[in-house]
């Protein structure tokens, strides 16, 4: 087992220095080739059709339908590099049929006006205090967080790695290095997130300077992931929201609000940075606003006159 070890530390660097992938991918392919890699231990060790049909079913017993999915992408990733390298003859995944039905899970969307009364509460926060300290000025960066993340559609884990030099408030745009390090650019056109990104960024324009990312925490240093988290929460508790809301629900919102405006799909893909227009679609089937509307509007049915006696 020494060697399929060292085989799989050859992989994971060549993933991260060839292929450039994100930490998080690297450490989710770490994570399930470590388990592939304990689970063979309990075998011959070969790597062959009979082993990994064992691993198959251990993989099925034990976890949900998308990890399942991710768990086998990244395995066959693995004996297709392998087989590249000319370690493997053959990819033994090759003659191996996985078949599992993944649920359709709706993605979760925030109604526009609890988007309102977030976005008034953070506002009036402001009025009510003073931008002379940090916990003060953070309220301005929070509004300019808040509004990103509608205004853009971006995951939370691409806006807290902006860089400083990614957000270009004279050309009013952001430049987003997403997936699979695909770079995107998007626009932003509505005045008061431009307002809000403008007045954010000369508060913190040191920091910014120093820190190298657009976003910082109080500590100078760039601001993470689980700090939107928590920003959001506050200022839902603060609108007296009762609904679960995180900073992915406001991607999910954007692209289905996008739909309901007549949006063609494949401009909503391009923003949201999906190499597949399959992944976008998804947000088809929550469209129940529009769906409503075109329903009760546009139905032939209205055009019927039906003498009822």
């Amino acid at each position: 087992m020494i060697v399929l070890k060292e085989l799989v530390e050859s992989y994971l660097d060549y993933c991260q220095y060839q292929k450039k992938l994100n930490s998080k991918t690297i450490k989710a392919y770490s994570i399930d080739l470590r388990q592939f890699t304990d689970f063979m231990a309990t075998t011959d060790g070969k790597i062959d059709k009979s082993n990994i049909s064992l691993y198959i079913i251990h993989v099925h017993k034990n976890n949900k339908p998308k990890t399942i999915k991710r768990k086998f992408a990244c395995l066959k990733a693995f004996f297709n590099y392998l087989e590249y390298e000319e370690i493997l003859n053959k990819n033994p995944f090759d003659k191996i049929k996985v078949k599992f039905k993944e649920p359709l899970l709706l993605p979760r969307t925030i109604p526009i006006n609890i988007i309102q009364q977030i976005l008034t509460v953070a506002y009036i926060s402001v009025n009510n205090n003073t931008p002379a300290k940090f916990q003060n000025r953070s309220i301005y960066r929070d509004i300019a967080v808040l509004e990103l993340l509608f205004a853009t559609g971006v995951r939370v884990s691409e806006l807290c790695s902006l860089s400083d030099t990614n957000v270009d408030l004279i050309t009013k745009s952001i430049r987003v290095n997403g997936k699979g390090s695909k770079e995107r650019i998007i626009q932003i056109g509505n005045e008061d997130v431009l307002s809000a990104l403008n007045k954010y960024q000369s508060l913190f324009s040191k920091d910014i300077q120093q820190c190298k990312y657009f976003f910082v925490n109080r500590l100078k240093g760039r601001l993470s992931e689980q700090s939107v988290r928590y920003m959001i929460n506050k200022y839902v508790n603060e609108a007296k929201v009762t609904m679960h809301i995180t900073p992915h629900m406001f991607r999910h919102s954007f692209a289905t609000l996008l739909l309901e405006e007549d949006v063609d799909i494949r401009y909503i893909q391009q923003l949201l940075g999906h190499s597949s227009i399959t992944t976008t679609q998804i947000y088809t089937h929550v469209t129940s606003n529009k769906q409503k509307y075109i329903l009760t509007t546009k139905h032939p049915r209205n055009k019927l006159v039906i003498d009822k006696g």
